[in-house]
C-alpha cells in the first residue's frame, strides 16, 4: 500500500484501484497505460514536478492529462513565478518520496504547491498514479483539487 492510498482510506475518501501492466517507459507511456486501462488519453493524469530555475529549492506540482505536455509558462504565471522548467529527478524523488515515473500527487514527503489542468473540472473521474508504476488511482477531481489544495488553470502545452 502506497503513501498515496494510506492518505485516500484515512480520509474516508472515495477512490478505486486500477492495476496495469505496461512494459514501456519514457513518451507515449501514459498513453499506453490509458489504451491498458480503457480509458481516453485525456482522463489519465501525469503529475510533473517544477521549479522556477536549477538553483532554487522550491519546487510544485503541475497536473496535466497524459495526452498534452505541460505549459511551463502557464504553469509559472498561477504559482507566482516568472518561470518555471522541470525539476531534476533527483530533487522531484527526493521530495515526494516517489520515483520519477510513479509520483502521485497525493501523500507526498513535503507538501508541494499544485497547479491542475482545468479541464479536470468537466470529468466525473480522473485517474493518476498511486505512486508506483503498475497502479493508478481513480476519484473525483473535486476530491483531489481540495485534498491537495490545488489551484485550476489551463497547463496544457
Amino acid at each position: 500500500m502506497t503513501p498515496a492510498i494510506q492518505l485516500l482510506k484515512k480520509q474516508k475518501i472515495p477512490f478505486q484501484i486500477h492495476e496495469y501492466e505496461v512494459e514501456m517507459s519514457g513518451p507515449g507511456y501514459g498513453n499506453a497505460v490509458a489504451a491498458y486501462l480503457g480509458r481516453p488519453e485525456e482522463q489519465l493524469f501525469k503529475t510533473l514536478i517544477i521549479t522556477p530555475d536549477s538553483q532554487h529549492s522550491r519546487l510544485a506540482m503541475a497536473i496535466v492529462p497524459v495526452a498534452f505536455s505541460l505549459n511551463l509558462k502557464a504553469a509559472a504565471k498561477t504559482l507566482g513565478w516568472k518561470k518555471a522548467q522541470m525539476s531534476d529527478h533527483q530533487k522531484a524523488q527526493k521530495a515526494t518520496g516517489y520515483v520519477v515515473g510513479g509520483i502521485s500527487p497525493l501523500g507526498q514527503k513535503q507538501r508541494l504547491p499544485a497547479v491542475i489542468d482545468q479541464s479536470c473540472s468537466a470529468l466525473t473521474t480522473m485517474f493518476f498514479s498511486a505512486g508506483k508504476r503498475g497502479l493508478q488511482i481513480e476519484m473525483a477531481p473535486e476530491d483531489l483539487i481540495k485534498l491537495i489544495n490545488a489551484q485550476l488553470a489551463d497547463i496544457q502545452g
